[in-house]
């Protein structure tokens, strides 16, 4: 049974932020250090990317570990309640990344995804990054 009242668990969840969340903005900030530049949230890609290099031809997603299922992370553990609205709903959100992965794929777009666990650790996240940023082999 869930510890809060409906109304208590919608005005929780209503807080939930689908853009600029902590993650995002960790990495948005780490990436213009470096130098680069982007655009935010490319309207016309599929998936809207959090960050677009264009003239790269590449995107980078920050995804949640949990909203997004990160496979083997203790941060997309399910709820211990209402696994029949959870699992197909956090399912769904799995196959819609893959789905938006290929069709990226499909329009020559190299995709990057940072998950939310590994945002702490920013000196192994800087070369990645790097490496995925000026690889010139795979434009």
């Amino acid at each position: 049974m869930d510890s809060l009242t409906p109304a208590q668990r919608s005005e929780r969840m209503s807080r939930i932020k689908d853009k600029n969340t902590k993650p995002e903005l960790i990495v948005r900030s780490l990436v213009h250090r470096m130098g680069y530049r982007y655009r935010l949230h490319g309207k016309d890609l599929p998936g809207r990317p959090d960050m677009v290099f264009a003239k790269r031809c590449k995107v980078i997603f920050v995804h949640g570990c949990f909203w997004h299922r990160h496979e083997g992370c203790r941060l997309a553990r399910l709820p211990k309640t209402r696994l029949d609205f959870w699992r197909p709903k956090l399912d769904a959100n799995a196959e819609r990344d893959k789905d938006v992965e290929r069709r990226l794929a499909e329009l020559g777009w190299k995709v990057m995804i940072v998950w939310e666990c590994e945002v702490k650790d920013e000196a192994a996240l800087m070369p990645r990054v790097k490496a995925f940023l000026d690889d010139t082999e795979s434009n």
